[in-house]
């Protein structure tokens, strides 16, 4: 099957023609909507009649994907909800210029995850500027922890962490949950072809005795970490039951190990049609 075209307005760049029209047609109306409305009716509408004109041209409808660069959150909903009305192509979902950083990722999540609980796009992209040297994995990274995070798809195994309290004042739970974090996507590739349903997996790092056993029971495999003025001790729960607690300097290496082996025992490919981990969202 041929690559899908993507058909994009920005509205940096948008035909100044038909936006001059809209502004003067709308001027003439007796209650005129204020100019952010125009523009956004004018990136829907040259998505919509560009496409209208590739398949005049010949270019099969199922090839086409549409896609609105915009750079503010409520903005890019608004276009997305009235392309998504007014047509049935495939959306390609993502908020240009979102910026650096927190704030990238902020705007991105809150515009995207908006849409996608509507059911509305097909693709997305998160578009994010990057400190200087830095890599552009990040996005990719960003993307699909969006997805996971709304149950769409799942791309790798999650860990859940408190965020700390008075209970927690060693950093001992954070460079845990930062380790297991890295770890788990690290062995996605390996991982990706020797145990289906690994993605699916979560993991619990919580930092104190109080809700960490709780937690730690949601999760497929979780350690509850002592707090401050706790028992020097981390129990570990694995499908809900207490398995084991550890002990000693060690305990990040032992629940390292405690995971590899949860996931070589749950995730190990069986015979067709044999019972495996859960299937990817």
């Amino acid at each position: 099957m041929s690559a899908p075209v993507r058909i994009g307005v920005n509205w940096g760049s948008l035909d100044q023609a038909l936006l001059a029209a809209l502004m003067d047609e709308n001027s003439r109306q007796p209650e005129p909507l204020e100019a952010g409305a125009v523009l956004r009716e004018a990136l829907v509408r040259s998505a919509v009649d560009s496409a209208a004109q590739a398949v005049a041209l010949g270019l099969p409808p199922e090839r086409i994907c549409l896609s609105a660069k915009v750079s503010g959150v409520q903005d890019l909903i608004a276009v997305y909800r009235e392309l998504a009305r007014r047509c049935d192509f495939p959306l390609h979902l993502g908020l240009t210029e979102a910026g650096m950083g927190s704030k990238g990722i902020v705007s991105s999540t809150a515009a995207l995850a908006v849409l996608l609980q509507e059911g509305i796009g097909d693709t997305i992209r998160v578009s994010l500027t990057p400190q200087p040297g830095e890599t552009r994995t990040r996005e990719v990274v960003v993307a699909q922890e969006i997805l996971q995070s709304l149950g769409l798809r799942a791309f790798a195994p999650m860990v859940a962490a408190c965020p700390g309290c008075g209970r927690t004042t060693s950093t001992v739970f954070q460079e845990l949950a930062g380790r297991i974090q890295s770890y788990l996507r690290a062995q996605m590739p390996a991982w990706r072809e020797q145990y289906r349903g690994v993605e699916s997996m979560k993991v619990a790092v919580m930092g104190c005795v109080v809700n960490g056993p709780g937690e730690s029971r949601h999760a497929d495999i979780g350690i509850s970490l002592p707090g401050t003025g706790e028992s020097p001790v981390a129990p570990v729960y694995i499908d809900g039951e207490h398995a084991v607690t550890l002990k000693g300097d060690s305990i990040a290496e032992q629940f390292q190990s405690l995971v590899e082996g949860y996931v070589q025992r749950r995730y190990a490919a069986a015979p067709t049609g044999a019972p495996q981990g859960p299937e990817p969202a």
